[in-house]
């Protein structure tokens, strides 16, 4: 990735377009939610970064496989079934309701059903898919440097993930919040009230302590990284951390990207607000740290 591993991703500049991805996503996503078994904490929805941009990878339907990426160097959405069956749909500028009316058509036509809900998720004020001509925007290189910070994020959040040997995540995107997480695992059941819906109760059985990034959607309106804790432990906002802060509002730590674009050495500024977010954390949760952590493995090829 060179010089271009971080780019500048200047949310005011691309944000129209964010959005109107985010809502393509979402059906993507809302495909795999429909075709795969409930795992735990809803593992078997998110996406995941490729080398190409966004891929579902290999879903099951009757006895074959579906496959669907979004490939942010040739601007499509290409659909795959392992009988060699593909379908590509044109990433450009289209509403919503233009871009849902095309895709369920390529479903059909790969021979695919699956029963999605059209009412996008987790955003303010949403617009069912098949009525939603406002979101129409794309611009084709800002995605193409949103998906090059992705796959630097990625690796990073992979390094961190082996230096812990406790029930972790898989490093995946949730297409509901449009964000790149990778979450441990205490061991133990969250305490406290249930969550007010079957969505979160899932997400949040167990204690967790959850870190990644996002674009700068659903208000906050700038690119970041964020690391929080649930249940959230006393005393978590009074821990130290190096870079970031901790957010009252948000109830998480931040690390703002452009912050990490500035800095002398980009990864270890993240590295290092991966590290400190998730022992500040741990140690307020009284978490067994001994027995979870394990040294973090370097990169063969680094």
């Amino acid at each position: 990735m060179g010089a271009d591993a971080w780019p500048e991703l200047e949310w005011e500049t691309w944000k129209d377009t964010c959005d109107t991805l985010h809502m393509w996503t979402q059906m993507v996503g809302k495909t795999r939610l429909a075709l795969t078994p409930l795992q735990n904490h809803w593992w078997n929805v998110p996406l995941y970064v490729s080398a190409r941009g966004l891929t579902t990878s290999a879903m099951p339907w009757r006895g074959d496989v579906l496959e669907i990426e979004f490939d942010f160097y040739e601007h499509v959405l290409e659909l795959r079934r392992c009988t060699g069956a593909t379908i590509q749909m044109a990433l450009e500028p289209q509403s919503v309701a233009e871009f849902w009316d095309e895709y369920r058509q390529a479903l059909a036509v790969l021979g695919v059903e699956a029963k999605i809900w059209p009412m996008p998720v987790e955003v303010v004020a949403p617009i069912r898919f098949d009525l939603d001509t406002e979101h129409a925007s794309y611009d084709a290189a800002a995605v193409a440097r949103f998906h090059h910070a992705l796959m630097r994020v990625d690796t990073l959040l992979k390094r961190f993930s082996t230096g812990f040997q406790g029930k972790i995540s898989p490093v995946h995107f949730f297409w509901g919040s449009f964000d790149l997480a990778v979450t441990r695992f205490s061991g133990r059941r969250a305490a406290g009230p249930p969550r007010p819906d079957r969505m979160q109760q899932e997400a949040y059985s167990h204690e967790v302590i959850s870190a990644g990034w996002w674009p700068g959607n659903g208000g906050y309106g700038a690119a970041a990284f964020y690391c929080y804790a649930a249940p959230v432990p006393a005393g978590l906002a009074e821990k130290p951390v190096r870079p970031g802060a901790w957010d009252a509002a948000l109830g998480e730590f931040i690390l703002r990207y452009d912050e990490v674009r500035a800095s002398p050495s980009p990864d270890d500024a993240v590295m290092s607000f991966l590290e400190t977010t998730y022992a500040a954390g741990a140690d307020a949760a009284k978490w067994d740290r001994k027995a979870l952590e394990r040294p973090m493995a370097s990169a063969p090829c680094a």
